[in-house]
């Protein structure tokens, strides 16, 4: 019996065979622009920047570490006893306060005695005084002797002297119970304790507690003995400012003052120590912390810079890519200098005011068309 043959299957061969056609038409240049209309090149988006023109302040990073501003370690002036600690650990401590105090028993008894002394030796003086202008009258007269007169003048010499170191004594007596009150001679911070109430301290000798201060506090720093005669000559201009920070610190950078530079250079190094001030009244900075500085060390004058990302290597040389007003980069070859903050000097090859690429220059050829993006 013959097969019934489906009418599906011509039409899916039509299909195919249409389909095969219109391969072999788009695999022939059957989908090429007609001759003479070329197609339009696609412009290439890019960043850009400006090349500038003027003065340029090089500057040198380097790490150094704050430091306290002065630093004293507080003895007592007078032996005895601790008697109490008047100062939190840790805390800050105002010029004069009390931070401690001695034992005062044995201080007053002592300015005690001095006061004894003197009223003592006054009232010696006084006695001596009467009796000499009790004889003066009698010496005219011949009732008492040249001897005893000057012996009774003398004694007003003598007590007169014995009151006048007495008056001394009472006054040393008196600045040693001073003494008993311990005070902060800066404003500071107090560190941990270093002897405790009840233990015998000397005079002198004992350390109480080390105060730093800090407000101001000194920013130091070495930097190599060839960046010294720019950091000299911008010291003579004035103020040098000086940009600090501390490592993985997410705020702005400090700006400190540079106020030391040693009196010589470390021939062990090759470097020479400096110090900068920041007032710290913030309490941002503390002794001992390490940060970044940030120094000028010479100024350049009318020199054409551009950012560090515009400046492209090759095996001839370094090279930029200038947009010109028809909107295309040109390569052009340039001389490089030195750089600083993110800015290249570039000595030769390019003048103020054209636009350099910063950004997109892998895809780029010589008369490449551009579109300027915003950066």
């Amino acid at each position: 019996m013959p097969q019934r043959i489906s009418w599906k299957q011509p039409v899916a061969l039509l299909l195919v065979v249409a389909l095969a056609a219109l391969l072999a038409h788009a695999w022939s240049g059957g989908g090429k622009p007609a001759p003479g209309k070329p197609a339009a090149a696609q412009a290439v988006p890019v960043k850009v920047a400006r090349v500038e023109r003027g003065d340029l302040a090089l500057s040198l990073t380097v790490n150094g570490y704050a430091e306290a501003y002065s630093s004293v370690t507080v003895q007592s002036r007078v032996s005895g006893q601790l008697q109490a600690i008047a100062f939190t650990p840790g805390g800050r401590v105002q010029r004069g306060e009390v931070i401690a105090r001695i034992d005062p028993s044995l201080l007053q008894a002592q300015l005690d005695q001095a006061r004894g002394n003197l009223a003592k030796d006054q009232a010696q003086l006084a006695n001596a005084e009467q009796v000499l202008r009790r004889y003066t009258p009698m010496l005219a007269k011949g009732y008492v002797s040249k001897t005893d007169y000057d012996g009774y003048k003398a004694n007003v010499g003598i007590y007169a002297a014995s009151v006048q170191a007495d008056r001394a004594a009472v006054e040393m007596a008196q600045t040693q119970l001073g003494y008993a009150r311990i005070v902060a001679p800066v404003d500071s911070i107090a560190g941990a304790p270093l002897v405790y109430p009840g233990a015998q301290v000397a005079a002198n000798s004992t350390n109480l507690v080390v105060l730093n201060q800090v407000r101001p506090i000194h920013l130091t720093f070495s930097v190599p003995e060839s960046a010294l005669d720019g950091i000299k000559a911008a010291a003579a201009r004035g103020s040098v400012a000086v940009s600090v920070q501390p490592p993985g610190a997410t705020t702005a950078p400090i700006t400190a003052t540079l106020d030391f530079i040693n009196n010589a250079v470390d021939t062990g190094t090759g470097t020479i120590q400096l110090k900068a001030s920041y007032a710290n009244a913030d309490d941002r900075l503390t002794p001992g912390q390490f940060v970044q500085v940030t120094l000028p060390t010479a100024r350049l004058h009318d020199v054409v810079t551009v950012p560090v990302t515009a400046l492209q290597n090759s095996p001839t040389g370094s090279f930029v890519f200038v947009v010109g007003a028809d909107g295309k980069a040109q390569q052009r070859m340039v001389s490089a200098g030195v750089s600083n903050r993110g800015r290249i000097v570039i000595e030769h090859g390019l003048a103020g005011g054209e636009q350099v690429v910063t950004d997109g220059q892998m895809l780029l050829t010589n008369g490449t068309r551009v579109q300027v993006v915003a950066g």
